[in-house]
């Protein structure tokens, strides 16, 4: 992996290019003075320059980037996966990479991270005043209540892009298409602590969406029945001691 760093922002991106400069832009201006900061953009078979036009800016300013592009698109989900398993820090925040996330938040974040004690942990942003329409607000608040009934990882706003966890958190994490949506319900199942950071949200300024009701309703009831399965299934072991053998034959117990 190399040398290890201290944040990566692993954003995934398709057909964003009219949103992406602005967004890096952000970012590196926020985070100039943290040391060992990157990007890991994921083009998940974009048709347009989005790579181009990141790799552009983030020479221009000077900032780290590490780009990986997929032939063809597998989602969301799909695209976070292969950014934080080439990502080369000890801590992960994603992003979508609309510009809808404020870069601003990522400050707080970190602030609240350096709180946490466990070392399973997930910082989820709270987007208390989305700036969508109102369809698409209440679809969300009625996913987001259908899904903590069932669930109870006490996020009001899973879907918020803006997440914060350690890269090794998610490895441990069983992943599947859509599963960016459940982090903090596949956190807590692996006995990982959850925290709720409030973070600004912008309306979109270029593009379109790449969810819609039939995709985010019927796919959301199949994924949220598997989670519950995966839940259920879930056992954590609390190891109240580990020893080692020597070659005399002699155990030594380790704290």
């Amino acid at each position: 992996m190399g040398q290890e760093r201290t944040l990566s922002l692993v954003i995934p991106a398709k057909d964003e290019e009219a949103n992406i400069a602005t967004l890096l832009t952000e970012a590196y201006g926020v985070m100039r003075d943290y040391h060992g900061f990157e990007v890991v953009l994921v083009d998940d078979g974009s048709t347009d320059s989005t790579l181009d036009t990141a790799v552009r800016t983030a020479r221009a300013l000077g900032g780290r980037l590490l780009t990986i592009r997929h032939e063809r698109s597998i989602g969301q989900s799909g695209a976070l996966a292969s950014g934080i398993r080439q990502a080369r820090s000890r801590l992960i925040v994603t992003m979508d990479g609309d510009g809808q996330n404020d870069p601003a938040d990522i400050p707080a974040m970190l602030q609240k991270a350096n709180t946490m004690r466990n070392p399973d942990f997930c910082i989820a942003g709270y987007r208390k005043n989305r700036k969508d329409t109102a369809w698409k607000r209440f679809q969300s608040r009625l996913a987001n209540r259908v899904r903590d009934a069932l669930l109870h990882d006490g996020v009001p706003d899973t879907g918020c892009g803006l997440k914060l966890f350690p890269r090794e958190t998610f490895l441990k994490l069983p992943w599947f298409d859509h599963g960016h949506r459940f982090i903090p319900a596949l956190v807590r199942g692996i006995g990982g602590d959850i925290a709720i950071v409030e973070v600004n949200h912008r309306p979109r300024i270029a593009g379109i969406s790449k969810y819609n009701a039939w995709n985010r309703t019927w796919a959301g009831i199949l994924d949220l029945l598997g989670v519950l399965w995966l839940l259920h299934r879930t056992r954590v072991p609390v190891i109240s001691s580990a020893g080692q053998a020597d070659p005399q034959g002699s155990v030594a117990e380790r704290s």
